[in-house]
Order: C-alpha cells, then sequence, then structure tokens
C-alpha cells in the first residue's frame, strides 16, 4: 500500500512540474509575441 502511495505522490509531482514548465513556455511566448507591441 505504501508503494502505491509513493508512486501516486511521484507521479503528482513530475506532473505538477510539467504543468509548471508548460505554463512558463506559454506565458514566455506570450511575452515574446506581444514584445514588439509593448515596445
Amino acid at each position: 500500500m505504501t508503494r502505491i502511495a509513493t508512486i501516486l505522490r511521484q507521479s503528482r509531482q513530475t506532473l505538477l512540474a510539467d504543468t509548471a514548465g508548460v505554463l512558463a513556455l506559454a506565458i514566455f511566448m506570450m511575452v515574446l509575441l506581444h514584445l514588439p507591441g509593448l515596445i
């Protein structure tokens, strides 16, 4: 039972990391696209 819990915890951490990475990439792209209009 504890093994399943650790696996779930690890997968949740990697999922959060992946989501954060995708969000950071999306924000970065949005900033790059809007930069010429802001300057």
